[in-house]
């Protein structure tokens, strides 16, 4: 279970140029972030420019893209983060989606480093299996800046109105949790605690990820069903000989989404079986004890007045043959409240609430957004964290933020 930002770039698509049978579009965002609570210090000053090409010929089309980042806060703030991070974090460079397209009869083929979504709910990744994430920010950006494309082969097609789509990642990406000492990193030791390295798994073909999903439109009802097995995308702290130290295990994943649209609201819903995933245990051997956990979300989308929304969504993760040491309850769950609306022609405001059930534990944003234009927005927000220490949230309760963000599509 997931929590990103339920602020959708889908929403605001970036600008293409034609030349020449090619197209070619991108941006260049500069954000700005300062955590205000003790110690108080600059979080980010990151400048980052992503562009891309697309194009064709007769029955193939293909795109390249690629995304650069330069973060200054490691020269604002300099001794703050250990060098770890600033190595990590201050300079990158990553090749996003860049993949060829084309059919055989009546099937489609995309190779390459590509986006697989297969989740449906505005701002939570239940359902989105395949897709790694940039964590190294939390759940904090918007969708096409967290997601980390995969190496895939992908064949879809269509049986009458059933459509099919098979997958094979024989080289995985893994969500990227940073370096210790960084912002959102994860864990924090205790005491006396060291923490190793990541540990990912060679690209043996033992280590390949593979699936499939079908989907249908029945009675009304868009309804999808998914199996997927993987090293897992997300990484278990082994707890050994006083180190911790991430690694991935092996999962396989059975799951379906449904959408149906009442004119009036949307409801949507989400469930994902997950077998073979570790949880965290410190009087299990290695820290960690294996659990089988099913996830699940409904939720309803409201559009209203100036061009608004409310959504509104309950979430839930059930683990079977609960291990009492993992300090977990059987079911554990949450609501998010998602207001949003326009205020005048340029400018709209949203309010993002996310908070568990079962304890104090929960994420607080607020933005306002001007969009001047098709080429240029600056969006202006906060985000607060409250909760235990244990908590998805509560861990980051001394890292609440101000923020801008300014983005040039071209």
């Amino acid at each position: 279970m997931g929590l990103p930002s339920a602020w959708a770039e889908e929403d605001l698509p970036d600008l293409e140029l034609e030349t020449g049978g090619v197209r070619t579009g991108g941006y260049l965002q500069f954000d700005m972030a300062r955590t205000y609570v003790q110690p108080e210090h600059w979080s980010m000053a990151r400048a980052r420019a992503e562009v891309s090409a697309t194009g064709g010929g007769s029955g193939f089309k293909w795109k390249v893209s690629g995304r650069g980042d330069v973060d200054g806060v490691f020269a604002i703030d300099n001794g703050f983060y250990p060098d770890a991070v600033r190595r990590d974090q201050q300079y990158q460079f990553d090749l996003r989606e860049t993949y060829l397209d084309f059919s055989a009869g009546d099937v489609d083929f995309r190779l390459g480093r590509q986006h697989v979504v297969w989740g449906e709910m505005v701002g939570l990744f239940f359902a989105d299996v395949v897709s790694a994430r940039d964590l190294r920010s939390f759940y904090l950006p918007s969708f096409d800046q967290l997601r980390i494309p995969q190496w895939a082969a992908r064949a879809e097609t269509y049986f009458g109105e059933t459509h099919a789509e098979l997958l094979w990642i024989p080289v995985p990406s893994y969500d990227r949790i940073g370096k210790p000492g960084a912002e959102f990193y994860p864990v924090r030791p205790p005491a006396g605690v060291t923490v190793l390295g990541e540990a990912k798994p060679d690209n043996s073909l033992g280590n390949t990820n593979w699936g499939g999903r079908l989907s249908r439109m029945i009675g009304g009802w868009d309804m999808s069903g998914f199996y997927y097995r993987s090293m897992d995308v997300s990484p278990a702290f082994y707890l050994e000989a006083g180190a911790l130290q991430a690694r991935h295990e092996r999962i396989n994943q059975l799951g379906g989404t449904l959408t149906k649209d009442f004119g009036d609201f949307v409801l949507k819903g989400e469930v994902v079986r997950t077998n073979g995933r570790k949880v965290s245990n410190l009087w299990a051997p290695q820290g960690l004890a294996p659990q089988e956990q099913t996830d699940y979300v409904v939720g309803i989308d409201v559009p209203t007045f100036n061009d608004g929304r409310v959504n509104i969504q309950y979430f839930a993760r059930r683990t079977h043959d609960l291990d009492r040491g993992t300090g977990l309850e059987k079911t554990e769950g949450g609501v998010s409240l998602l207001l949003a609306t326009r205020l005048t022609k340029g400018w709209e405001a949203e309010a993002l609430l996310v908070s568990m059930l079962q304890r104090t534990d929960y994420m607080f944003r607020p933005k306002v957004t001007w969009t001047a234009s098709r080429s240029w927005r600056l969006t202006f927000g906060v985000d607060v964290f409250g909760g235990e220490q244990v908590g998805l949230f509560g861990r980051y309760d001394d890292r609440d933020r101000i923020y801008t963000e300014a983005r040039w599509s071209f």
